[in-house]
């Protein structure tokens, strides 16, 4: 069974049910805690009734800085949202990790931003080196992944895609909600990743809602994939991709097909325009609730609960 920890000023704490006991180590990051497997342990059998979790202010339990890693269009309802028809190949990019925030952390929309987007993600976290050229079979994947964390990869889709940017439009300050809990693996816990359910309401609204099954490039392709350009280390973070239910969703073909013959700033100011009207797109005041977990509890992330408010 897996192990939820959580990450607080201070210090780790192994979650059961609704307490929480402190974990005797020294670990100050995600990578020196997974070197101190046996501290968790003793914790998770310590037999204490250790201290709420609601009395607990929970921090992202993947320390900064790391290397954070996205897939880009991984869902296949996610590619439909997009307007993807065919085969859609493997595509990675970065996140700049002072992206990453708490769990409870408020994502703030920068003053020159209009269109906030959410993305609920299953995070990866590296607990052993991925050097490159390395191929990872379903069966090695607990080699090299310690661990899952909710994330949500927040992103500003008025920069995304005027200037085709990715990175920039996804690692503002906050725009990476992580946690609550890293949720620590056993090897057997890995058969069980396909029926992880991500989902994600923003003020009650259920607008994410799908298993892993929906996605095109599992993790050990992934990681295989990545490592022919990329190599991680423990405490790494890849985010493997959001199912569909995004604010943004491609225009109707016809529309595209006319969109393409004007000039790009008048082709983008009448797209934005059409979007003005989609109420989906995050607000002020908006609260974002995410969860990720398997239906029998065997694994389970914990609920993220992240407002959102506007830089003054």
């Amino acid at each position: 069974m897996s192990t939820n920890v959580l990450r607080t000023a201070e210090g780790w704490w192994v979650v059961s049910a609704e307490h929480a006991v402190r974990i005797d180590t020294g670990a100050a990051t995600t990578a020196e805690l997974l070197i101190d497997r046996d501290a968790v342990r003793e914790a998770a059998t310590s037999g204490e009734t250790g201290t709420p979790v609601a009395d607990l202010a929970a921090l992202a339990p993947v320390t900064t800085p790391c290397r954070v890693v996205a897939q880009m269009v991984n869902y296949r309802s996610h590619a439909r949202d997009s307007g993807f028809t065919g085969e859609i190949p493997p595509t990675f990019f970065r996140k700049a990790s002072t992206s990453v925030g708490g769990p409870q952390d408020t994502v703030v929309r920068p003053s020159h931003v209009e269109f906030l987007d959410y993305e609920i993600e299953l995070g990866l976290v590296m607990g052993a080196p991925l050097p490159l050229d390395t191929v990872v079979t379903e069966n090695d994947l607990p080699e090299y992944v310690a661990g899952l964390v909710i994330t949500n990869d927040v992103s500003a889709r008025d920069v995304q895609l005027t200037k085709t940017q990715f990175y920039e439009s996804k690692s503002y300050r906050t725009f990476t909600p992580t946690g609550p809990y890293l949720a620590l693996l056993e090897p057997e816990d890995f058969t069980h990743l396909l029926n992880l359910r991500l989902k994600l309401s923003v003020n009650g609204d259920l607008r994410q809602d799908r298993t892993l099954a929906d996605m095109i490039v599992r993790p050990a392709e992934a990681l295989t994939l990545l490592a022919r350009f990329q190599t991680l280390e423990p405490g790494d973070l890849l985010l493997t991709g959001t199912p569909g239910g995004t604010a943004l969703k491609a225009p109707p073909k016809p529309v595209e097909k006319i969109a393409a013959l004007l000039p790009p700033a008048v082709k983008w100011k009448v797209f934005f325009n059409g979007q003005r009207k989609n109420p989906r797109y995050l607000h002020e005041g908006d609260l974002i609730t995410a969860t990720i977990a398997t239906p029998d509890g065997r694994i389970d992330l914990g609920e993220q609960r992240t407002p959102v408010s506007h830089a003054r």
